[in-house]
């Protein structure tokens, strides 16, 4: 269904963009149909340092957020007829229109023109007029687009320290000391003759040596090794940010032979 009369007007000075999203232009005029009054064109500028006009249909045309969506490609807009944006378009305009964008196009249809009263109908009895229409004085303001380009803090993630126990096999070597029997064989002599005789002569005996070792003992204690805590550290990179910026032209045609005048400060 065909966007109404109401919502399209609200469209002018909006972004058209083509099916990818690509922008086309900024919608300039809105045409209706002489017969029915509906919306039939936009009049949008196709070129960024240039002056071309392109016309657009607009019965497929739909809001996208805060642009104007069409079905027709970048460079199908781009490659459309010239047509004079003089507040009205001939069927024969209309029908070389439509056959590039590949439309049916009836006899039954009429010219299309801008909105009786619109600035476009009175240009030729004012002095001078400025973009947004109203009839001004006898200069015309020369306007452009700037960059203004700043930073805003976000947040780029988070992070956490997080303590975890983990188990290790550790291997210690410990010396450790056992006593072992060891016989000690002595001959007979005057110095221990006593005590080899004191008992008696013959008889059964039996000594008992108790015998001692070390083992290894295992006791674990927590021993505080290091403190880690989080901080942040101010890194400066660079970015680069690009945009399109319009910058509107002045051109003075003389009917003097051999006068012209192109006003653009960027070539003084």
């Amino acid at each position: 269904m065909p966007p109404s009369i109401d919502t399209v007007q609200s469209w002018q000075g909006r972004t058209m963009v083509d099916p990818a999203g690509d922008k086309l232009g900024t919608i300039d005029a809105i045409y209706l149909d002489d017969e029915t009054g509906q919306p039939e064109w936009a009049t949008i500028a196709s070129g960024l340092f240039s002056a071309k006009t392109a016309f657009v249909p607009l019965a497929q045309a739909q809001d996208i957020g805060d642009s104007v969506q069409v079905p027709y490609a970048k460079q199908q807009v781009k490659n459309a007829p010239a047509m004079e944006a003089d507040g009205s378009l001939s069927q024969d305009d209309e029908a070389e229109l439509y056959r590039h964008y590949g439309l049916e196009y009836g006899e039954h249809r009429s010219d299309s023109g801008l909105p009786a009263g619109t600035a476009e109908d009175t240009r030729d009895d004012t002095v001078g007029r400025d973009t947004s229409g109203p009839t001004t004085d006898d200069a015309m303001t020369r306007s452009e687009e700037e960059l203004r380009v700043g930073t805003q803090s976000r947040e780029r993630g988070r992070v956490r320290l997080r303590k975890y126990v983990t188990t290790e096999t550790q291997q210690v070597t410990v010396p450790v000391q056992r006593e072992e029997v060891r016989v000690e064989r002595e001959p007979i002599t005057d110095a221990n003759l006593d005590d080899a005789t004191s008992g008696p002569a013959i008889s059964e005996e039996e000594h008992e040596v108790t015998l001692h070792e070390e083992e290894a003992v295992v006791e674990k204690r927590v021993v505080p090794r290091e403190r880690v805590r989080l901080d942040k550290d101010t890194v400066t990179d660079e970015r680069q940010v690009s945009e399109e910026v319009r910058k509107e032209q002045i051109q003075v045609d003389g009917d003097q032979a051999g006068y012209r005048d192109d006003v653009d400060p960027d070539r003084r």
